[in-house]
């Protein structure tokens, strides 16, 4: 009986080291959450193609602009003209009687000007629709923002449960070893059989084989985490939730119905679609410019003549029939319109479902942390009363094996809701369009799209662009 209260001792002392192993890092040598979001919002390649996706999106703006302004061409042109005459005696072959070879080089230069009057409100609504696929690529930027950010969420939750799991399951097996080290004491000195050698044989077997399954799943996240973050995990610490949580499912409702990017985003497509209506009417209407030309030749009539001309002129075109297939634009642009408001409508609910799911979550996961916090104290007092039993031979050591396997079971299920509920919180976060760089606090510079925008939106020459990185 001495040799296995020594055992008992070495097991408790285990699983406290497991616990402490698990679950207790120095913040100050840590990761945080935090610092893995703000790696995520520098460099991610998906985040920083959304942004360079949006700046594409913000040159429709003074693309459309450009249709209320005027377009100057200069021409040139150099034209060499050789002609050959001969004229025949009696109209007859062979016998020239008089002829020449002529010869001119002729040049000419010209600048029009062309300024749009009326263009049947295209412009107009060109520069709608533009403004309005803006408003939509920001809210996905958005999107991605948070997707981006609540994968970095997921996955550093998922080492750390992977973690806790492996540390848990590896003192298993060093809790195990040493119960079989004593087993085989006792048997040798006759206190038990060999029947209970084999059981703690065969759980110790188990408990390497979950370990080997644990450390798997280990190495799956920690890839996974640094595909997402951009660098490998280092000293992670359980973060807390998040402060900002709405108080009521209804106000996670109101807010996300009211602030979620995807619905945001469907809702400005749908606007676009409404005013490519105007723009496909537009092609019904007349239109009206005024063109100005001067031009100017030289050896253009014959040796040493000069040209000038100056003209204005104002052109209305106003289309008659044009084949139909305006008319048929005109409708695709209406089924189109009705489509999209219909997207924008299932996007509200998708954003009313997903806040509805993540609440309901949330609190599932609380709920169950707080069951398994008493499963877990529960099964420590069972197992001391069961080893305590053990040492005066009410209880056999399977009974030992199968409560010692019931309390790493309540850990593991705590280690795993604890990281249930922090990734609830933040897809609730997510949901409501709540999780952002600027939400989150991040220690990084916040992406300015504004700053682009207004300096590309009534420029009027030059092709530089900022890196893709930017």
């Amino acid at each position: 009986m001495a040799l296995y209260s020594l055992a008992v001792r070495h097991i408790k002392t285990a699983l406290l080291g497991a616990i402490a192993l698990g679950f207790l890092v120095s913040p100050s040598l840590a990761d945080t959450l935090k610092d893995a979001m703000a790696l995520a919002y520098q460099g991610n390649p998906n985040l920083l193609a959304a942004r360079a996706q949006l700046r594409a999106t913000d040159e429709n703006v003074p693309i459309a602009l450009s249709g209320w302004r005027p377009t100057l061409r200069l021409n040139g042109q150099i034209q060499r003209n050789r002609s050959e005459n001969k004229i025949f005696a009696g109209g007859g072959v062979g016998q020239v009687v008089t002829g020449g070879v002529y010869q001119r080089t002729s040049e000419s230069v010209g600048v029009q000007f062309t300024q749009p009057v009326f263009r049947g409100f295209r412009t107009i609504s060109q520069t709608a629709q533009a403004r309005n696929r803006v408003a939509a690529q920001r809210a996905l930027l958005e999107a991605t923002e948070s997707q981006v950010l609540l994968q970095v969420s997921t996955a550093y939750l998922d080492v750390l449960q992977n973690q806790a799991v492996v540390n848990l399951r590896m003192n298993n097996v060093q809790v195990l070893t040493r119960q079989l080290e004593a087993t085989n004491d006792r048997f040798r000195v006759g206190e038990i059989t060999r029947t209970d050698v084999a059981q703690s044989e065969a759980n110790l077997a188990g408990a390497k084989a979950s370990l080997v399954q644990a450390e798997g799943a280990l190495q799956q996240a920690r890839s996974t985490y640094q595909n997402v973050v951009g660098k490998a995990p280092e000293n992670l610490v359980r973060p807390d939730l998040p402060s900002f949580l709405p108080d009521s499912l209804q106000a996670a409702i109101d807010i996300a119905i009211a602030e979620n990017p995807s619905y945001l985003a469907a809702d400005y497509n749908a606007l676009a679609a409404n005013e490519a209506i105007s723009l496909a009417r537009s092609d019904l209407l007349p239109s009206i410019q005024i063109v100005g030309s001067y031009n100017k030749g030289w050896n253009t009539v014959a040796d040493k003549s000069r040209s000038e001309n100056v003209s204005a002129v104002a052109q209305v075109s106003v289309p008659i029939y044009q084949a139909g297939a305006e008319y048929a634009r005109l409708r695709q642009s209406k089924h189109t319109a009705g489509q999209q408001r219909l997207l924008a409508d299932q996007a509200r609910l998708d954003a009313r479902n997903f806040a509805t799911a993540a609440w309901e979550n949330l609190q599932a996961t609380t709920a169950a942390i707080q069951s398994f916090q008493s499963q877990v104290s529960a099964n420590e007092i069972a197992l001391e009363g069961v080893q305590r039993e053990a040492e005066v031979g009410a209880r056999t050591v399977l009974d030992v094996l199968e409560e010692e396997q019931r309390l790493l079971n309540s850990r593991v299920n705590l280690v795993q809701a604890q990281r249930d509920q922090v990734v609830a919180a933040y897809q609730l976060l997510s949901a409501m369009g709540m999780l952002s760089g600027a939400d989150m606090a991040l220690d990084v510079p916040t992406y300015d799209y504004e700053s682009y925008f207004d300096d590309v939106e009534y420029q009027l020459f030059g092709g530089g662009v900022p890196s893709i990185n930017e």
